[in-house]
């Protein structure tokens, strides 16, 4: 029997994750939740170019609770992005897991015992109540910035320091509202800084659990995770899929996350996000850096990934299975075996 299973929101990750999930025999779409108006009342297939499904887009949570499904794959902007707070992600998360669903989120939750006793406890007893899993995911945080340097770890007989970096092109990004609203690109640099206060607390956040969970996978207590950021000017006005980005506006930005013990940083995380990486120098390239400082020496070096969107959605598709048949609980990626992309292998 396919796994029943609803895609939450449909947006520049989301769309990637519905394709996925129509494509593979052993998954079943049971529903989608969608926020964007002109998408309710549509048959799921219309938005992403594929057949007729007889799954109705809707707006409606109540009736997304009542469905009949062993799966959610959650996919909407975070809502920390606006107010800097987790809780109405929390308040709907739990609400899933209580009602019998299996939740896959990509709004954080990677490591949930960074938010505090109180939340871990009401997401446990949401697990419990509904005999379900909770499982954070992505591509960074999610893999890039804790699964494959932990992988990489089993080669270490020491280690003095974990470095991994992102490096992000956003011209072809779908969405004004994430690459100029929160990101701030496009932004005046006296603007900037306020504008992007609740993206700021969101990242912090966000890359804080990435850090602690490798600390606690490795056995170390961390004192702090310390942030900082820092800005790019446009010195030419250039067009983006999101909009123009003129002369002096905010084209670029580097936040640097590091987990210190004793003064001194057992893991730093650097990511470098640019409007159009053909026309900011500074900074790296984009692509994935993880570097063990230790015995032996490590670099692993990615190359651009082409398609990001689609890799996070991807694993987070791919990590059903196993969420699904996992026992009640918060399931870090610690707890859950490797996910791998069986069932998606196309030979000619």
């Amino acid at each position: 029997m396919p796994f029943r299973v609803v895609q939450w929101a449909t947006g520049a990750v989301g769309r990637y994750a519905l394709r996925d999930v129509l494509a593979r025999a052993d998954l079943q779409l049971a529903g989608v939740l969608v926020y964007d108006p002109d998408k309710i009342g549509l048959d799921a297939g219309e938005l992403v170019g594929a057949g007729p499904t007889g799954v109705v887009c809707t707006d409606d949570v109540e009736r997304v609770l009542a469905l009949d499904a062993d799966c959610v794959l959650h996919m909407p902007l975070p809502s920390s992005y606006f107010d800097g707070s987790h809780g109405n992600d929390v308040e709907t998360i739990c609400a899933l897991l209580a009602s019998g669903k299996n939740v896959i989120t990509t709004t954080g939750f990677v490591y949930p015992k960074n938010y505090g006793h109180r939340v871990l406890e009401r997401i446990e007893a949401a697990c419990a109540r509904g005999g379900t899993s909770l499982h954070g995911t992505g591509i960074n945080p999610g893999f890039m910035s804790d699964f494959l340097p932990l992988a990489l770890s089993g080669l270490s007989s020491r280690i003095d320091h974990l470095y991994v970096r992102e490096s992000s092109d956003f011209r072809g990004h779908p969405s004004r509202q994430i690459v100029v609203d929160l990101i701030g690109f496009t932004r005046s640099a006296k603007d900037y800084t306020a504008a992007v206060r609740p993206y700021r607390a969101f990242q912090r956040a966000l890359f804080a659990e990435s850090v602690q969970l490798v600390a606690d996978a490795l056995g170390v207590v961390l004192d702090e995770v310390e942030e900082t950021d820092e800005f790019e000017l446009a010195t030419e006005e250039f067009e983006i899929s999101a909009g123009l980005v003129r002369e002096g506006t905010v084209c670029a930005s580097r936040w640097i996350f590091s987990g210190l013990v004793r003064g001194r940083p057992f893991m730093t995380i650097e990511c470098v996000y640019k409007a159009d990486s053909t026309r900011v120098e500074r900074w790296a390239e984009p692509g994935f850096t993880i570097h063990i400082e230790g015995v032996p020496q490590m670099t692993v070096a990615v190359e651009e990934v082409s398609h990001g969107l689609a890799a996070a959605a991807a694993h987070a598709v791919n990590a059903i299975p196993a969420v699904v048949t996992a026992s009640p609980g918060i399931k870090t990626l610690l707890d859950l075996p490797l996910p791998t992309g069986r069932g998606t292998v196309r030979l000619a």
